[in-house]
């Protein structure tokens, strides 16, 4: 099938009869449930199964290289190329393989809560409850939007649709593959709903930098006075945890764009993790699981109850629910400049501090490095966390050079006078193995004082490996948890994994060829 054939027939599904339009959430859940695609739990909420991939799959996700991307786009290991050709092949198998069904469901709607900026799309899908997913976490058009709505980028899934690497080009069965000429993202041999959610976050953050508008990896809320916060953070580091405070209105949970207004949220939900969620610890998110989210892997009993300390599937469960179910979340996700910024890492080796103030040079550093622990489940075959380094806090999702969005960072905290923070939510008194994680209630008075302005004139101590400014006291923490060094009852462990962490950082850093000395002199003091 050649190029203009795929898109005339993805062009005539569209208006087939078999192609089920903008569906409620309720019916996207009975047919879910009537085609045995998920089941119900107690709470009202839908439970689906992903099947072997129970997370992202970043070897077999690829960019269509052609002459609007070969250019643009940083190409490489996160970002592959694959042809033309191979595209057309597979989204006409694809198309092909929908039309052939009884029934498929499409969503329109956004990407980008402010309208001057936002991104109209569509979302195909061979099943329900991935519509569903789709219809929760963007978002959703009213009835005058709906109306006028064309879509600029259609998404376009297929679970069923297997590829054979020998013939199709690709890395497995699964795969992903965004073509910007053609704004058509195809995906195929993957049940694990995420990739649509991260493809549309590629997408914005290919557009975004091109209208002046920096996208990020971050959750946000706000306070009462209109103090607006950032928090950037991998998966697992507690993003949408964090962010989930009673006290501060929700402006989104996992991506936004800051424009020359504020802060906008990209979406329209949230993709809470529920590994080890409770109603005591994370109110908020335990509270939004009802009728109309989506559980993915979540161990459920016959009675319909979830067990959500139960990683036997994986350790990455999730809940995807609209934000309004978050009590108290902003309803138009929009908010002003930030005044905080706090990068969240979930160390492993338990030797950054659990909270450090960062210098502008300090804060470029550690947004360009990008650090955390790769904790267990959220990519296939990581089944204990290891120590990553992804760009920006978000090198999977970032199609051009780190350059592009590090530099619009620089420049938006030096205009707004915004405070950095660097917050480990992992490990202390030892590494993974021999040490613990950090508790939430310690971290979440740490972020208090952050937010409040007691750490801007706070009394601090430079650690002497990091380089990082460290509050001798906070109220409510210990005050030997805020110096790894004296939680940790082997001085000699604590100093050799420590420098070895500060090599890491060394060797990462070294692919930055653009930055001025006082940036790259700015990570660890190491000897």
């Amino acid at each position: 099938m050649r190029m203009m054939h795929a898109l005339t027939a993805l062009e005539e599904m569209r208006s087939q009869s078999n192609v089920r339009k903008n569906l409620s959430a309720a019916q996207l859940t009975e047919a879910a449930l009537s085609r045995q695609e998920a089941r119900l739990t107690n709470t009202g909420a839908l439970r689906a199964a992903t099947g072997k991939y129970t997370g992202r799959s970043p070897k077999d996700k690829f960019i269509v290289k052609d002459e609007l991307s070969e250019n643009k786009v940083d190409w490489g290991k996160v970002n592959q190329p694959i042809s033309e050709e191979t595209f057309e092949h597979l989204l006409g198998k694809v198309v092909d393989y929908l039309q052939a069904q009884e029934e498929v469901f499409s969503f329109q709607g956004f990407a980008g809560a402010d309208e001057r900026y936002h991104l109209p799309i569509q979302v195909i899908n061979e099943y329900a409850w991935h519509n569903l997913f789709a219809h929760q976490l963007f978002i959703r058009p009213n009835e005058e939007e709906l109306a006028a709505h064309k879509p600029a980028f259609t998404v376009i899934s297929a679970p069923g649709v297997k590829a054979d690497p020998l013939i199709d080009g690709t890395n497995s069965e699964a795969f992903v593959i965004v073509s910007f000429k053609q704004r058509v993202i195809v995906i195929g041999g993957t049940e694990y709903a995420g990739e649509m959610k991260k493809s549309i976050f590629s997408v914005m953050n290919f557009l975004l930098p091109q209208q002046e508008i920096l996208p990020m990896h971050c959750s946000a809320n706000v306070g009462s006075d209109g103090d607006t916060a950032l928090f950037f953070g991998l998966s697992g580091t507690g993003k949408t945890t964090l962010s989930a405070d009673p006290n501060r209105p929700l402006i989104g949970d996992d991506e936004h764009g800051w424009s020359p207004d504020g802060i906008f949220n990209i979406e329209g939900g949230c993709y809470a993790k529920c590994i080890n969620l409770s109603a005591d610890k994370e109110p908020e998110i335990h509270g939004a699981i009802k009728f109309g989210t989506i559980l993915e892997n979540v161990t459920v009993g016959k009675d319909g109850v979830c067990d959500y300390e139960d990683g036997s599937v994986t350790e990455n469960t999730r809940a995807a629910y609209p934000i309004d179910y978050i009590k108290g979340s902003l309803p138009k996700s929009l908010a002003g400049h930030p005044k905080t910024i706090i990068f969240l890492t979930a160390d492993a080796t338990g030797v950054l501090p659990p909270i450090s103030k960062l210098t502008t040079e300090q804060a470029m550093y550690h947004f360009l490095s990008g650090y955390t622990s790769k904790l267990a489940g959220t990519e296939r075959g990581v089944t204990e966390p290891e120590a990553t380094f992804s760009t920006c806090f978000g090198a999977p999702f970032l199609p051009l050079a780190p350059s592009v969005y590090a530099e619009m960072l620089g420049e938006k905290i030096s205009e707004h006078q915004a405070e950095v923070y660097l917050v480990n939510t992992g490990w202390t008194g030892g590494d993974y193995h021999s040490g613990s994680r950090m508790k939430l209630p310690y971290t979440r008075s740490m972020v208090q004082a952050a937010l409040s302005g007691e750490l801007r004139n706070a009394e601090t101590t430079q650690d002497p490996i990091f380089g990082l400014h460290v509050p001798v006291s906070i109220a409510n923490v210990p005050a030997e948890l805020l110096i790894p060094k004296n939680a940790w009852e082997d001085k000699a462990a604590y100093k050799s994994t420590a420098q070895e962490l500060a090599v890491k950082f060394h060797q990462n850093f070294t692919k930055f060829d653009f930055l001025d000395d006082a940036i790259r002199q700015a990570g660890p003091i190491y000897k």
